[in-house]
């Protein structure tokens, strides 16, 4: 089956089942740890391109046709999987195109893969903004902020949910699973969503932001 971000745990797990081969999507997201672990376990990676059906390419217009939102990439760790799960249908409720990156249940995992893969589809722009969720979301917007490009921030409230788009033009918004209850997150995610960047004299800082950002980058 492709996957669309292959962890080193499913690594693992296909190891457990015999597994030489996985074969993911040409767009999918392979973490460091997961090509790593492959490679000492002997399992090849193959990147494969996924045909899209006509029943699926139907969709898909009939989607644009009712003018569906934009797409939003979600992702947790275990410890933020319980609110995650109830976040996403209500953003689809919305009418929100989710993708979900995992994790896919609450056994122990790391949440610097599932940030990432957020991260990197909002950088890469196969998603106009991401939402992550951890234990607290702290950790979550470390991970996401050391990607050039991403704003990430962590918010607990709708102030500072509404600010950190209408200031800052964050991108992506991490959420703390352990600390929010369903309808508060609920009500930050809909006003973090709902919030247009205001431009105008909050530019500028952004700018410097970016500068700041673009002097620790490698060159080639």
């Amino acid at each position: 089956m492709a996957k669309k971000l292959l962890t080193e745990l499913m690594i693992v797990e296909a190891s457990k089942r015999r597994e030489n081969k996985i074969i993911v999507e040409d767009d999918s997201i392979i973490t460091d740890a997961a090509r790593d672990r492959a490679s000492q376990l002997g399992i090849v990676i193959e990147k494969k391109k996924i045909a899209v059906t006509i029943n699926t390419a139907q969709q898909v217009q009939s989607k644009s046709t009712l003018g569906a939102k934009e797409t939003i990439a979600i992702g947790s760790d275990h410890g933020g999987f319980g609110l995650k799960e109830q976040l996403r249908p209500y953003l689809t409720s919305l009418g929100y195109n989710i993708v979900d990156l995992g994790t896919n249940n609450e056994e122990p995992c790391d949440y610097p893969d599932f940030a990432f893969a957020v991260g990197t589809m909002v950088a890469k722009g196969t998603a106009s903004r991401g939402i992550m969720i951890d234990t607290l979301g702290v950790a979550s917007a470390m991970t996401a902020n050391k990607i050039p490009g991403i704003r990430a921030a962590c918010c607990f409230d709708e102030f500072s949910a509404r600010s950190s788009r209408e200031h800052n033009n964050a991108n992506i918004l991490t959420l703390g699973g352990k600390t929010l209850g369903v309808e508060l997150a609920k009500s930050i995610t809909k006003v973090w969503l709902e919030t247009v960047y205001s431009g105008g004299r909050h530019q500028k800082r952004l700018d410097k932001l970016a500068e700041i950002e673009k002097r620790f980058l490698k060159t080639s």
